[in-house]
């Protein structure tokens, strides 16, 4: 393969403890009942068209986007709405959710659930747009920002390049590993219709080299279409992120503060990808994912193909149950997901796992003095300081915290992995993005 590509500026390398790399996508069985949140996705909380009492099918609206950062969402089920109430979702806040009593599993009549591949895409540009976006479709690798708002450059913009994002740096997943060697096919169709979306004949297939196998899977696929190259990168954390992506693939850089299009590029994750395929050749919405239920203590780690609303107890009985010395249970990966505090938490579209971490892994180190080592600015992939930020952060010196550019920051984790103080940075630095964030958009509305 030569020499590895990657990013240049910080980085870590955690222990992958990719525990669930060779276990096969199982379907869960449908629950008896699910929770659907109206907030799944980066911008505007969808609202709901359906009321108490009333009968859905699996893939019927539900909640219709208010907005255009928003997403459609459908039903995973069939069965009758309960109600539409307050819930814990996975930040741990009460929000608005849909809950339905599973009865059958009856589809909508519009979806074709044949296995056979569809590799002719009649649709055009826009009518696929217009497709991702009717289909609820986000981004699967954790951002969640609806897919249909990337695949339409603002006016004088243009796009050179699809990226595809198969690297899944983040320890313990392996939800798109699974994807790649299992649906590779159908996410090769996926990338042609992310290209004719957005009149682009150049793509890159990102992934890093702890995935021969699947470096080699879609490099042979790859070959029946000259426009797609699949590039081996070195492995190293956070190289998931966008801007690290697209510095490792093609050495380009995004300014500060603007997004990947301002270099020519669209990024997409490959599990993105596929819910594209089943939504142009197959008319499926998004109403399902797969999720790596994982940990040291996991009698079967795995990854599940779920529902939409299913509990995360479900996800943990299917893979043998809580291991006595589970200490957190994480939803996402242990550097940038968040413990959640009730087992019933729903599973939504940007849940790319759950991890349940031992007593001993997950406690906290005792915070001290910060010794000025320098060794979280030598790991921020974006160049930052993170001692200043979180200084500033602490001391609520907000306009200092905006100069020092807080904003880039990706809370990618590196720098408190790399602590020896143990000094919660990312805590501090999500917590200043948050105030600093809202003091932007105060200053902009006035």
């Amino acid at each position: 393969m030569g020499i590895l590509k990657t990013f240049v500026l910080g980085g870590v390398h955690p222990a992958e403890n990719k525990l669930s790399a060779n276990a096969a996508i199982e379907a869960v069985p449908v629950p008896k009942q699910v929770i659907i949140p109206l907030g799944q996705n980066l911008g505007a909380p969808s609202k709901p068209i359906v009321k108490k009492g009333d009968q859905v099918k699996t893939g019927q609206l539900i909640a219709e986007a208010s907005g255009f950062i928003s997403a459609n969402i459908h039903s995973p089920v069939s069965g009758t709405v309960l109600k539409i109430d307050q819930f814990i979702d996975v930040t741990g806040y009460k929000r608005p959710c849909v809950f339905i009593h599973v009865e059958g599993d009856e589809w909508d009549e519009s979806i074709d659930r044949s296995d056979k591949l569809e590799t002719h895409i009649s649709l055009s540009s826009e009518e696929i747009v217009a497709r991702v976006k009717a289909s609820g479709i986000v981004g699967l690798g954790g951002a969640t920002f609806p897919t249909s708002v990337k695949l339409m450059p603002p006016p004088g913009k243009k796009a050179e390049y699809l990226i595809i994002n198969g690297v899944e740096c983040e320890p313990y997943l392996t939800s798109d590993h699974r994807m790649m060697l299992e649906k590779g096919s159908e996410i090769i169709v996926g990338i042609q219709i992310l290209m004719k979306a957005l009149l682009v004949e150049k793509a890159i297939i990102g992934i890093e080299n702890n995935k021969t196998d699947a470096i080699n899977h879609l490099t042979e696929l790859a070959k029946t279409d000259e426009r797609i190259r699949v590039i081996a990168l070195k492995v190293r954390y956070p190289q998931g992120g966008e801007k690290q992506l697209i510095k490792a693939a093609l050495n380009r850089e995004v300014p500060s503060g603007k997004l990947p299009i301002e270099v020519g590029c669209v990024v997409q994750n490959v599990s993105t990808a596929f819910a594209v395929y089943e939504a142009v050749q197959k008319n499926k919405p998004l109403f399902e994912r797969v999720v790596t239920v994982t940990g040291k203590a996991v009698k079967k780690p795995s990854n599940f193909l779920v529902r939409i609303g299913t509990s995360t107890q479900d996800l943990i009985d299917a893979a043998a149950g809580l291991p006595e010395s589970t200490g957190k249970v994480i939803s996402g990966g242990p550097m940038m997901g968040k413990a959640i505090t009730e087992l019933d938490t729903p599973i939504v579209k940007g849940t790319s796992g759950i991890l349940l971490m031992e007593k001993t892994e997950s406690r906290r180190l005792v915070e001290n003095p910060c010794i000025r080592c320098s060794r979280c600015t030598y790991a921020c992939p974006m160049g930052l300081e993170p001692y200043l930020l979180t200084k500033a952060a602490k001391l609520g010196k907000l306009q200092m915290a905006e100069k020092e550019m807080i904003m880039d920051c990706i809370e990618c984790g590196s720098c408190q992995y790399t602590c020896p103080s143990g000094i919660p940075l990312l805590d501090y630095l999500r917590l200043g993005k948050i105030k600093v964030g809202r003091a932007i958009r105060t200053r902009i509305k006035k």
